[in-house]
């Protein structure tokens, strides 16, 4: 006689695992922290964007904050020339005091603001922007030179860091948003990477 072997069949309840349990609320909050850090930096971009296109625009039209009604660029005023000119530290000092109210600085510069601010926040070319920017950022540090204790004139200079000040905090804003890819979020970041010219260009993402 043949004696067949029935496999056991385990019948009842079975719980549930534990680690398919706690997978979901900790994918959720993955997810959460995710879309979360995406709006922070999104918001941070267009703060930060609107900082360059202020000044841009105050220095441009003369809105009597930094810039006094009727010294604006359209006005025939420099933007450079009064910030340059008054220089008073640092190994550059009198090649910026030859750079102030030069036609080509005022151009560069206003520039520079307009691009960085308009690239900001509508979220495009943030690699190619954070490269302008820091370039700026790092002329303005010099032209500020922190690290002097006394200007030229033996006055306190009234630095209150030797390193870092704020242009070094844009500096390293601007490179954040673009390693990030901030210009998603709130912006045309997407659709700017989805062009057939970015696409072969990728420095321009």
């Amino acid at each position: 006689m043949a004696v067949h072997n029935h496999p056991q069949r385990h019948m009842g309840f079975r719980f549930p695992s534990r680690n398919r349990a706690e997978a979901a609320p900790q994918a959720a909050d993955t997810a959460t922290a995710t879309a979360t850090g995406a709006h922070v930096l999104a918001g941070l971009r267009l703060l930060t964007g609107f900082v360059f296109l202020w000044a841009f625009l105050d220095k441009a039209f003369g809105f009597g904050y930094a810039t006094p009604s009727g010294k604006g660029w359209i006005d025939g005023g420099s933007p450079t020339k009064g910030f340059l000119s008054s220089v008073a530290a640092g190994p550059s000092e009198s090649t910026f005091h030859d750079w102030a109210g030069a036609g080509w600085a005022d151009r560069l510069f206003m520039l520079g603001l307009l691009g960085i601010g308009l690239a900001l926040v509508s979220g495009v070319a943030l690699r190619l922007t954070a490269m302008a920017g820091t370039a700026m950022m790092a002329l303005m540090w010099m032209a500020e030179w922190p690290p002097a204790k006394h200007l030229s004139d033996g006055s306190l200079s009234m630095s209150t860091n030797p390193f870092a000040d704020y242009h070094l905090i844009y500096a390293v804003v601007l490179i954040a948003l673009a390693a990030a890819g901030a210009g998603a979020t709130w912006g045309l970041g997407r659709v700017w990477a989805r062009l057939p010219f970015v696409n072969r260009n990728r420095w321009l993402l």
